[in-house]
């Protein structure tokens, strides 16, 4: 499975994403505020630079490295001896802890917050949204990604599988869907939804600073920083960053810029 990884990913990625993109043009949750040529063609090229420069810097990824890390008996879960299906299990879990407290950081820390804002201006929200990443961010999740890696001793198999449900639950709970509200419900208590995950990207600052949970609904819940909705409810709720609310903002070149414009201090 390993020696397939990228395959694997590859058709996972856009298996999940022609789901979701069907599923937004036959039961949307908001009307989109800008054409949705202009917004995909901006957020996916930033796919194509974030790959590009991933291959660059770290040609091995997070699986290659995790290998490495196997390999040289680094970790906590290679100084245990535990069946495989509880390493596996155990190291998804953790490093989905680990991605909370990452984005966590993102948002508390001036200098991490400059780059993680190119996510939220986006002003409307939808899969491809769930890619929107500046360049340099992407760069500094790996490391940290590595970091944790070599302190579980996650093997590369829970990597690769974590890789996999990561990008699947982001676009996921970044969709512009209509999940019936009883459903909503029942799965929120083990995952996280569109509907909880889009309070985070409002533009209220006690909303803004909650849901940050990718996969587990769970560490929010734990950590206090769970909001059940958004107090203008998801119609009437305004998505983004207010300073930048120009259409201009959205065009690749300026996502790039982003962290380094005039605005970039505030929060």
């Amino acid at each position: 499975m390993i020696e397939n990884e990228l395959t694997i990913r590859l058709t996972c990625f856009f298996g999940i994403f022609a789901v979701m993109a069907l599923w937004e043009v036959k039961s949307p949750r908001r009307p989109l505020s800008l054409s949705r040529k202009l917004r995909w063609s901006n957020n996916l090229g930033l796919i194509v630079v974030n790959s590009v420069l991933l291959r660059l810097f770290f040609p091995a990824a997070a699986v290659g490295f995790a290998l490495q890390a196997e390999a040289k008996g680094w970790g906590l879960f290679n100084e245990v001896s535990l069946p495989t299906w509880i390493v596996v299990l155990c190291s998804i879990i953790l490093l989905d802890l680990a991605i909370y407290w990452q984005h966590r950081l993102f948002h508390r820390i001036p200098m991490l917050w400059q780059y993680h804002q190119v996510h939220h201006a986006d002003l409307d929200y939808d899969v491809t949204t769930a890619t929107r990443f500046h360049p340099i961010e992407i760069l500094l999740s790996m490391v940290i990604k590595m970091v944790a890696i070599t302190l579980i001793g996650a093997p590369a198999l829970a990597v690769m599988l974590f890789e996999i449900i990561l990008n699947g639950c982001a676009m996921f709970n970044h969709g512009n869907v209509q999940l019936p509200s009883a459903v909503d419900k029942i799965v929120r208590t083990f995952l996280v939804t569109p509907d909880m995950h889009r309070v985070h990207h409002s533009v209220v600052k006690s909303e803004h600073d909650s849901n940050y949970g990718f996969n587990l609904s769970i560490w929010d819940r734990l950590f206090g920083t769970y909001v059940a909705q958004p107090a203008a409810g998801h119609l009437g709720m305004k998505i983004g960053l207010d300073r930048f609310r120009d259409p201009k903002n959205q065009m690749i070149t300026a996502l790039l810029r982003m962290p380094f414009s005039e605005k970039k201090a505030q929060k």
